[in-house]
């Protein structure tokens, strides 16, 4: 698994695209798992902290909350805009870690606006990042893993 910034480290183009696509819309698809294994779909924004991470937040008590916490894999999925292939589509996959020390807490909620807080904050560890984009009418796939370099396919 990786953070934020060793995916940036490792494939900065790919990162910088990935990046792009996730701080062009404010909401995105997130997708996890219920108690029975089935996927469950649900709206989540993501931030970019200067931990290095890529964060997620909830409301405590969401049943997307419950479904991270009883198990943390995750993947994301950024909103494709208006109908348009512009800059891809970007998916993320990995484990959500929950941040329960209050320290850490505690200066996250203290920058948040009073109305928030309190939330369930998770760190995003990352497995799995791929962007599909349209170059030249043909489907163009990034594909980059922890300790593999960018992998491109054409179809």
């Amino acid at each position: 698994m990786a953070t934020w910034t060793e995916f940036e480290k490792a494939a900065p183009t790919l990162a910088a695209a990935v990046s792009a696509r996730l701080t062009a819309h404010r909401h995105h698809v997130l997708a996890t798992l219920r108690r029975d294994g089935s996927p469950r779909v649900s709206g989540t924004e993501v931030e970019f902290p200067s931990s290095g991470t890529l964060r997620l937040g909830s409301m405590p008590g969401a049943l997307k909350v419950l479904d991270l916490q009883r198990d943390p894999r995750f993947a994301i999925h950024s909103n494709p805009g208006h109908h348009s292939m512009d800059g891809g589509d970007a998916k993320i996959a990995g484990t959500a870690i929950e941040i329960v020390d209050p320290a850490a807490l505690k200066e996250i909620f203290d920058d948040a606006p009073p109305e928030l807080v309190p939330y369930n904050v998770f760190d995003l560890d990352i497995t799995e990042v791929v962007l599909t984009s349209i170059v030249d009418e043909r489907m163009k796939i990034q594909l980059w893993r922890p300790g593999t370099d960018v992998r491109t396919f054409t179809r």
